[in-house]
């Protein structure tokens, strides 16, 4: 669906487009998880290591679809916002996993019951990420070899090395016990709980598969739509592109990562739901490499203020939960940890910086 078509339709249809779209992602971000946990078990790749890969990059289809698209139409600035505009809202995610997966008297924070320290790893592997990429919006335009740039290349790099430490913390750390604490989600380190309790269980696996690959599918071709008619009600409505884009359309494009995370916290696999989050956003920047080669230009030379602000914004939220980890706060607040609340503070707070930023 193009953007032209989408502007030529009445604003109420535009609105219907945009909430079935968001079902779509929603029942499909369902399926990927339920397929996930199944293979996961299966193909014993562990609950980080494979929310890390096969989840955060099949959640992330939206953002992959509309960053080649503008890479190809050398719509470089769309790229650049998309990717970095939704880590922030990402991080925000946890804190809807946190308030509404599980609930009732007794129950204890996310961070609190996902004490891992598999999961602390993969937190700092996102800060890395997020302090290439700004460190790379500094360089000149001209760096451009093989169509290729310093900065995506070292982003690819440390992302693949955080997957590899990921993988190796998964299955022994160099602490007493096993980087885990007693009353923690039960699971085994490094590996999914063979018990996922819904039919996905008893199917063959090329089944599941099949399934797994049709919910991806559904993802990106709604994901598309999503961003398409999202831009048609930023028209519409009068606000701004980059506004529009590190709010509503970030939460759009953020669904998948919710209904994922709820479907896996129902489950009882809380590592896997914060592992998904912090496995999309760091696999996000890496896929400034394919725009850089799509366009054959420097990509993150061309970030803007507004861009750089909020991948500041998202480390520091990142590294709330990196010490809500660490430190396992007990109790809630307002139905949430500390961390979450701290963290839905500091993202409004962000967010009222970000319309100073826009209009300076």
């Amino acid at each position: 669906m193009c953007t032209g078509a989408v502007n030529s339709l009445p604003f109420w249809l535009v609105v219907v487009v945009f909430v079935a779209a968001a079902a779509v992602v929603w029942v499909a971000g369902i399926q990927l998880s339920k397929t996930t946990d199944v293979l996961d078990a299966r193909w014993h790749i562990g609950s980080a290591f494979g929310g890390l890969i096969i989840l955060a990059v099949a959640t992330n289809l939206p953002e992959i679809a509309i960053t080649v698209s503008a890479a190809a139409a050398g719509n470089l600035g769309v790229a650049v916002g998309n990717i970095l505009g939704g880590i922030a809202l990402q991080t925000v995610v946890l804190v809807v996993l946190d308030a509404f997966g599980r609930r009732g008297r007794g129950v204890k924070p996310l961070t609190y019951r996902a004490a891992s320290l598999v999961l602390v790893l993969e937190g700092l592997v996102v800060v890395a990420v997020l302090a290439a990429v700004v460190a790379g919006s500094q360089l000149p335009e001209g760096l451009v070899a093989l169509r290729l740039t310093p900065d995506v290349v070292l982003i690819t790099a440390l992302w693949i090395a955080g997957l590899l430490l990921v993988q190796r913390a998964g299955r022994h750390l160099p602490w007493s016990g096993s980087g885990t604490v007693d009353d923690a989600s039960p699971h085994t380190p490094g590996h999914r709980r063979s018990k996922p309790q819904h039919p996905h269980k008893s199917r063959p696996t090329w089944l599941v598969v099949t399934i797994f690959l049709v919910a991806a599918a559904a993802t990106l071709g709604a994901g598309v739509v999503l961003e398409r008619a999202g831009d048609a009600i930023a028209e519409d409505i009068g606000l701004s592109g980059v506004l529009f884009g590190a709010t509503f359309l970030a939460l759009a494009t953020s669904l998948p990562e919710i209904s994922t995370g709820l479907q896996a916290i129902r489950q009882g696999d809380d590592n896997l739901a914060m592992s998904d989050i912090f496995g999309g956003n760091a696999f996000l920047p890496v896929l400034f490499l394919g725009a850089t080669v799509i366009s054959g230009q420097a990509v993150l030379p061309r970030a803007g203020a507004t861009d750089i602000y909020l991948t500041a914004l998202a480390a520091l939220l990142t590294l709330v939960y990196v010490v809500g980890l660490i430190f396992r706060p007990p109790r809630r607040v307002l139905g949430m940890g500390v961390d979450s609340l701290t963290v839905l503070v500091l993202y409004a707070v962000g967010v009222a910086g970000l319309f100073a930023v826009a209009s300076g």
